[in-house]
């Protein structure tokens, strides 16, 4: 039994991240009652839950109060861009669904429709870790969002996966398990995200595990590169005798 409740415990460790998830989804939705401020809560709240992933310890309550502070200004600004494009999207897909089968390019209009959407989640489901661990232009954060996603594709779905079954089951199943909701997702997403996030930091621990090629596209992401780009310097290196 003493060894049971002893907190290095794996069922008592992960019993506590439970209970720090449900705390952490109140606190995210408390800070976002005035819809303004999701992106900083959102942006707080994986902040922290990355901290978790890592097993670093701390306060979360301050952490996450500290990190809305820190990160309100920015993080606002990309949360409103975001409502902006997703108010727009919202339009475009009610006139889509009105208007289907009444012309030759309502198909065409669907299918791009469809891959902007596509393109929109796998940046909402990257740009605010992005902006809980990194300093840059809100330009490059969309695209290093879009770009990451992409590259890792794998985790961009199993992401997805977790936001589509959290909705389902508070949905279809069983209500009060709403109470996990985001804080539970985002901690979930963090467990994912770690190691990538290590290895965008140039993290010596992870980086010497990984090989030559992850290391070539991590750096091809962090400086905007294009593939012409890259072989350029190849035959630049070739032409030095490196």
């Amino acid at each position: 039994m003493k060894n049971f409740l002893n907190p290095d415990n794996p069922v008592m460790n992960t019993i506590s991240q439970i209970v720090n998830c449900v705390w952490l989804n109140i606190l995210w939705f408390i800070f976002c009652i005035p819809i303004f401020t999701v992106g900083a809560s959102t942006t707080a709240l994986f902040y922290v839950t990355l901290k978790m992933a890592d097993n670093e310890d701390g306060n979360i309550t301050a952490q996450f109060i500290s990190a809305f502070r820190s990160n309100f200004r920015f993080s606002t600004k990309v949360w409103l861009i975001l409502m902006a494009v997703i108010a727009v999207f919202s339009v475009d897909g009610y006139v889509l669904w009105h208007i289907r089968y009444t012309n030759v390019f309502w198909t065409i209009l669907t299918a791009v429709f469809f891959v902007a959407c596509a393109a929109l989640a796998v940046i909402l489901m990257y740009i605010f870790p992005l902006m809980a661990r990194f300093e840059n232009t809100v330009a490059a954060m969309f695209r290093n969002s879009l770009l990451i996603g992409i590259r890792y594709l794998v985790c961009t779905v199993l992401m997805a996966g977790i936001y589509f079954l959290m909705t389902l089951v508070v949905v279809r199943f069983f209500t009060p398990a709403v109470i996990f909701g985001e804080g539970l997702c985002a901690y979930l997403c963090s467990l994912l995200l770690s190691r990538i996030l290590h290895l965008l930091e140039g993290s010596e621990a992870v980086s010497e595990e990984t090989s030559e090629e992850i290391a070539d596209s991590i750096e091809d992401i962090r400086t905007g590169s294009s593939e012409e780009e890259k072989i350029e310097r190849i035959e630049a290196d070739e032409d030095n005798g490196l």
